[in-house]
Formats: structure tokens, C-alpha cells, sequence
């Protein structure tokens, strides 16, 4: 008698090691050996130093190669057990009902119309309400920390757009669903077509004629439900500082149809109460009060955090993350899917490297053969539960209406599902509740979202890095070079409020979490601190040179061929990584560019910040990057050219760094040529050199250049006479 066997269950992913594990293992330690053999070098040379010169500068080098050694120990967690997935959501349907899919928030923050244009924020809404998944399943959560009209006329506008929006995806089956981005490719012209796009370009105008004019005038008011929303807008202002909190159903599922009669997705428009006398944690604050809110109204099990602008770029997407999420052997102890971050309106060579390839692609990569990837604020789809506590134990709130297990039974617009809605949005909510430590997004640092994704591994969570080959998502980059200094030094402030905290990677996350994801928190925890080997290696080698004296060793000398297999085995593994993760090697050097740029300006200036934070001195606040296109900046930007465009004490250093490099090339090649001490200035000479390469930028901005790009004459000679002071000072010291 024959046994019956069931089928397998079908596939919903695979995972694949990497084939570059075993190389990466061995040139590890290859590179260890060297590493050791530097320091004794460096240890023998401190010993027999017999002037204050000599052991002042190998010192220095001697802490700037312990700090690059401490980062490149931190990076070899991500390349020991690098993994590929690959989902296959077409075997979703198999394995569950299209009518028991999971309830999908989606959260979407926004702080300033001015900085963050509406339009914007409305496509990236779009994109995701037209979703391939049941809209009566989608509830979409925008929350409006600039408190504006505008950003709430411009989601009212949307609402009578997605119902013809919408079924227009449906039936025409397009994978763009952002309404901007569809428009602006190539696409296929009818009637229907046309009439599609004068609507979005009516909306569009609308929009942005309020924003101009600063008012939501009585010409766009048609009817009470608009009267009654705006009217307290126009009385009292922009600021929504001291007010209630406002939350807006603009969709209801059980209220709004489609032309063709399907459900819309719920819209909810949220703006939270912010006061004086409560903190509100920025955009971990705002994200809490969603999860708060959409408890109340919703509380779908899993959710998507998404950027403003960081739009959808792969209708299926959902359904890729479920391929994670409803796999019973990650259930267990699966907090969230990431996806990388991806960005349309890269020029060629990506000058600010803003692509983050390392962040976004080559390292989540190696986490996910770990513990997952890190959370990265956008692209990623949690399950609620994670946000409440371990796997084992769940952290319940103060109010069990908000609890990830409860069950809703209400629609959205109930009075008493509005009321509670409004409670928890309000700014004293928190006071005394373990929001923001043991209960959602975490407090405690600038950058919240890698805080968080540590903290949640940390409690025994992991996550999982989902890399499609068609980007999920799609974003912005800034196109302005002040902004991305900006951006960055927030970031550095942000993570060493983490790396030198209580929970210090390094310490605590070593032991909550294992050697290796501990090291690999720690590599971003303490990403500010290249400021300190990048500076000292763009200024002290420069001011020897300048005065003919050499601190490397010669040509001749066996120790030469040491650093060169340090250089080269480092920089040759890098642009191996970038290649291998489509990169280009065009892209490859604007990034190490960019890498030697942020550690001259935005990482010393962090550090610098962090410390001044720390001992009680008041700095600057909170900035949002902006992602509005000025079309002058845009061109330059193409041709890639950087924006210096604005006077900032960022470029100061950045120009100072150049002058240096620059005379100090100029001297030591006509020293070089004059036979002076030729063996011991040659790595002196490359060094200097590969860094006045990578300045060309800022001589062109300084001399080169008359648009309006060009670095401001004061920047300019301020650099001169810090540059000059330097050498100056530097000079009897060096002699």
C-alpha cells in the first residue's frame, strides 16, 4: 500500500550565503597581521623618539590608525556571514486569502510646507493607497507637525483625485503609481489618459497656489465639512504651537467609493498637540502618536513607515514583506522587513554621494546574515506587536484600547473612537507612560530610527533586509551641498548619543546582543569619530611636507610595502563591495570623496556639537532638510558642479583642508624634483595628492567658477587666514 504524501507548502523565500564569505574570513585576518605589524612599528618609533616633534606626530598618527582600526574591526561584522533572499509573492494568494490579509497603516510624517512641498507628500500618499492589496485593508496615516492648512487642503484636493486615481491603476495595471512620476515618463495617451492628467495638474495648481498665497482662500472652500476645517487655521495662523490637537478623517472605507464603486483606503490627516512645556521628540514623537492614533482608529497589525518623499515604486510590494511576515518560522520573533533606500534624480556621477550605497545595500546585506538589518526611518513594514515589549513578554500600555491584540469593532468616524484619537495625541499624554523606552519608537537620540531598530534587537528582536530587484521605494536627494552637511551632521550628533550612552553599542549592545551585531551597531554609533584620523591625516602629513620633513617610511625600507598593502587591501576591498552592489567606480570615488569631505566638516563639526551638547552649552536646534527643487541649483547640479552657494562655517574647514594640501603638493614636488630626500617624501606626495584630487571641487568653487554656486569671497579669505595661521604657528614646531 502506497503512503500519500502531502505537497509542500509553496514558497514564499529562499536564503543564499554569500560566495565571498571564506575571502572575507581570510583577508580578515591577512589584514589583522598587518594591523599588528603597523603598531609595532608605530610603538617602536614612540620609544625611540628623542624630540617632542617626532613623538607629538607619532602620537597623533598612533591614536588616528587606533581609531581607523577600531572602525575597520567594527566593519568586518558586516562582511562574515553576508546572505541574499528572494521572495515570491505570487505564492501569497496560496498560502492565505486575499480576504484575510493583514491590515496594512501606513504612516507617513511631514513637518514643513515650505521645505517639504504638499504635492510631494500627496504622491507619495497616492502611491501607496493604489497598492495591489485590498483598499478596504489600507489605512494611510499623515501626520502634519507643521500643523498646516496647506498640507490638509492638499490631502482634500487628493482624496477626490484617488477616486479616479486609483481605478486608473487598477485597470490599466501601471507599475508607477505615483501620479508625478507617471506623468513624467513615458506613458500611453487616451482620452482617459488626458483627462487623468488635467485633474492632477488642476490639483496641482490648487495646491501650490495656496501654498503662494498663504491662505486657503473662500474660492477653494465649496462646502461646510471645508468651512469647518479650515477656519481654524485662517484665524490663528501657521503656528499650531498650544493648540489642540487636529485629527481629520478625509477617506473613510465605509463612507467613500471609487467612480467605480470600490472602497477607498482610509486618509487620515493627524496633527498633533505640541506646547511649550512638553518635549516632543521630533519625529520619534510624531511616529508614537500615529501608532497611538491608528491604535484607536485601526490597528492594523503591521505597519509601514515611509518618508515624504520617498514615494512607491512597486505596486506589490506589500506582498513581498507578507512573503517575511506570514512565513511561520520567522513569526516568532520577526520585528520588521526592511527595504533600501533608493533615490531617482541621482546625477551620473552622484557627487554628494547621497546614495549611501554602504548604509542602504552593502551592509544591511551583512546584518541580515546576523540579526537583520538596522531600521533606516523609511521602506520598512513592522509588525505591530514589535513595538510592545520582547517576544516573550509584551509591554502593555496604559490604556488597553491600545494594545496591538485589541479588537476594533467601530468605524473611524465614532465619537467615542475620535475622542480617544484626540486624547492620545495630545502633548501631556506621554508624561509618566512608557512611550519612547519600552513602548514604540524610542527617545533618546536625533537619529530614531537607528536608535530604535537597536534598541528592538537588543530585546531579542530581528529583522529581515527585502532587496528586489525593482526598487520598492524611490526618493529624493538634496541638491543642495549645505543640506547634505546639514543632514549628515545630524546624523553624527544623533549616533553618539547612542554610542556613548548607557546603551552603548559597544558595551551594552555587545551583551544584549552578541560580538558581532554589537560591532556592527557600533561601526554607525561611532561613525562621527573618522573626523579625527581624516583631519589629522588632511593637516599634519601637509604641514611636515610643507618644511621638507618626512614621517613615513621610504620607498627602500621594507615598511613601505606595509602600507601600501594597508592601503590598497582596504580601498581594493571597498570599491570591490561598491561594484558588486552597482555602484560604478565613477560613483565609487565621489563617495570616498565625500567620505574624506564629511569628516573635515559635517563629523567634526557633530563631534564637536555632541560636546558642547554634553557639558550644557546651548547649539543649534533641529533642521529639516529640504526637498524643495530650486531649478538653478537643479542644472548645476546635473553638471556636476557642488553648491557652495551659501555662506556656512562648514565649507570654511573644507577650504582651509584644500590651500593646505594644495601648497604642500606644490612644495614637496618641487623639493621631489630637487633630489631632497626624494625615498622619504614620495607617500607624503601621494597622500597630498589624492586629497588635492579630491578638492578640485572647492578650487573650482573658489576661483573657478562665476555662477551663483561659487563659494562667497568671505568663505574664502576666511580659509586663507586660518590656513595661514596654521602654518604659521605650525612652522617653528616643524623645523
Amino acid at each position: 500500500m502506497n503512503a500519500t504524501h502531502s505537497p509542500p507548502p509553496p514558497l514564499l523565500n529562499t536564503l543564499t550565503p554569500s560566495r565571498r564569505t571564506a575571502f572575507n574570513r581570510a583577508f580578515a585576518v591577512v589584514y589583522t597581521c598587518a594591523i599588528v605589524a603597523l603598531f609595532y612599528r608605530h610603538t617602536q618609533t614612540l620609544l625611540r623618539s628623542k624630540t617632542f616633534l617626532s613623538f607629538y606626530v607619532t602620537l597623533a598618527l598612533f591614536v588616528s590608525d587606533l581609531i581607523l582600526t577600531f572602525m575597520w574591526a567594527n566593519g568586518q561584522a558586516f562582511r562574515m556571514c553576508p546572505v541574499y533572499r528572494k521572495e515570491f509573492p505570487e505564492n501569497i494568494e496560496k498560502v492565505v486569502k486575499t480576504s484575510d490579509l493583514p491590515g496594512l497603516d501606513v504612516f507617513i510624517c511631514t513637518a514643513d510646507p515650505y521645505k517639504e512641498p504638499p504635492m510631494s507628500v500627496v504622491n507619495t500618499a497616492l502611491s501607496v493607497m493604489a497598492y495591489d492589496y485590498p483598499t478596504e485593508k489600507i489605512s494611510v496615516y499623515v501626520s502634519d507637525d507643521g500643523g498646516s492648512a496647506f498640507t490638509l487642503f492638499a490631502f482634500r484636493e487628493a482624496a477626490r483625485f484617488a477616486a479616479h486615481w486609483l481605478p486608473y491603476c487598477r485597470e490599466n495595471n501601471i507599475d508607477k503609481r505615483s501620479p508625478d512620476e507617471y506623468f513624467a515618463a513615458n506613458y500611453s495617451t487616451s482620452s482617459e489618459t488626458e483627462k487623468i492628467k488635467k485633474m492632477h495638474e488642476s490639483m496641482r495648481m490648487k495646491v501650490e497656489h495656496v501654498v503662494g498665497i498663504g491662505k486657503v482662500g473662500d474660492e477653494y472652500i465649496t462646502n461646510d465639512e471645508d468651512r469647518q476645517a479650515f477656519s481654524k487655521w485662517n484665524s490663528d495662523g501657521f503656528s499650531r504651537q498650544n493648540h489642540p490637537a487636529v485629527i481629520q478623517v478625509v477617506l473613510d472605507k465605509n463612507r467613500d467609493k471609487d467612480i467605480t464603486g470600490h472602497c477607498l483606503p482610509n486618509l487620515v490627516y493627524v496633527s498633533r498637540q505640541k506646547c511649550t512645556t512638553s518635549p516632543h521628540h521630533f519625529k520619534a514623537g510624531a511616529l508614537n502618536v500615529l501608532v497611538r492614533v491608528s491604535a484607536a482608529m485601526t490597528n492594523a497589525p503591521v505597519i509601514l513607515t515611509l518618508d515624504c518623499d520617498m514615494y512607491s515604486n512597486d505596486p506589490r510590494t506589500p506582498l513581498r514583506a507578507l512573503c517575511y511576515v506570514l512565513d511561520p518560522e520567522m513569526q516568532k520573533n520577526l520585528a520588521y522587513v526592511q527595504f533600501p533606500q533608493e533615490f531617482h534624480g541621482l546625477n551620473n556621477n552622484d557627487i554628494y554621494a547621497c546614495e549611501h550605497k554602504r548604509l542602504f545595500k552593502v551592509h544591511p546585506v551583512g546584518f541580515d546574515g546576523l540579526s537583520g538589518p538596522n531600521y533606516v526611518g523609511t521602506g520598512c513594514f513592522f509588525r505591530r506587536r514589535a513595538l510592545f515589549g520582547d517576544p516573550s513578554t509584551m509591554v502593555s500600555p496604559e490604556t488597553k484600547d491600545l494594545g496591538p491584540d485589541h479588537v476594533l469593532n467601530q468605524p473611524i468616524t465614532a465619537p467615542s473612537v475620535l475622542e480617544l484619537a484626540h486624547h492620545v495625541a495630545g502633548c501631556n499624554y506621554e508624561s509618566h507612560t512608557k512611550w519612547g523606552s519600552k513602548i514604540g519608537f524610542r527617545y533618546g537620540s536625533l537619529v530614531e530610527d537607528y536608535y530604535t531598530g537597536y534598541r528592538l534587537k537588543c530585546e531579542g528582536w530581528r529583522s529581515l533586509f527585502c532587496y528586489p530587484e525593482k526598487p520598492a521605494f524611490l526618493g529624493d536627494v538634496p541638491f543642495n551641498f549645505v543640506d547634505v552637511l546639514g543632514q549628515n551632521k545630524r546624523w553624527a550628533i544623533g549616533l553618539l548619543e547612542v554610542g556613548l550612552s548607557r546603551y552603548s553599542t559597544i558595551t551594552y549592545g555587545v551583551k544584549a546582543m552578541g560580538l558581532l551585531m554589537g560591532l556592527a551597531y557600533s561601526y554607525y554609533a561611532f561613525w562621527p569619530i573618522y573626523a579625527i584620523p581624516i583631519t589629522t591625516y588632511s593637516f599634519l602629513p601637509q604641514l611636515a611636507l610643507l618644511n621638507g620633513i618626512s614621517i613615513f617610511p621610504k620607498v627602500s625600507e621594507p615598511w613601505f610595502l606595509l602600507y601600501m598593502f594597508l592601503f590598497l587591501g582596504s580601498y581594493g576591498q571597498d570599491l570591490l563591495e561598491f561594484v558588486i552592489h552597482g555602484g560604478t567606480v565613477q560613483r565609487w570615488w565621489s563617495d570616498q570623496r565625500m567620505w574624506m569631505m564629511r569628516g573635515l566638516s559635517c563629523y567634526l563639526f557633530g563631534v564637536t556639537e555632541f560636546f558642547l551638547k554634553s557639558i550644557g552649552i546651548p547649539t543649534q536646534g533641529f533642521n529639516v532638510t529640504s526637498k524643495v527643487i530650486d531649478e538653478e541649483q537643479s542644472k548645476r547640479y546635473e553638471q556636476g558642479h557642488f553648491e557652495f552657494g551659501v555662506p556656512s562655517s562648514l565649507f570654511v574647514a573644507l577650504a582651509m583642508a584644500a590651500m593646505i594640501n594644495l601648497s604642500s603638493f606644490i612644495m614637496g614636488l618641487i623639493n621631489f624634483l630637487k633630489g631632497s630626500n626624494r625615498e622619504g617624501l614620495v607617500m607624503q606626495l601621494v597622500l597630498t595628492g589624492s586629497i588635492v584630487m579630491n578638492c578640485l571641487p572647492i578650487y573650482q568653487a573658489m576661483v573657478m567658477r562665476s555662477d551663483k554656486g561659487k563659494m562667497p569671497f568671505k568663505t574664502t579669505i576666511r580659509a586663507a587666514i586660518l590656513a595661514s595661521t596654521i602654518y604659521v604657528v605650525a612652522s617653528p614646531f616643524t623645523k
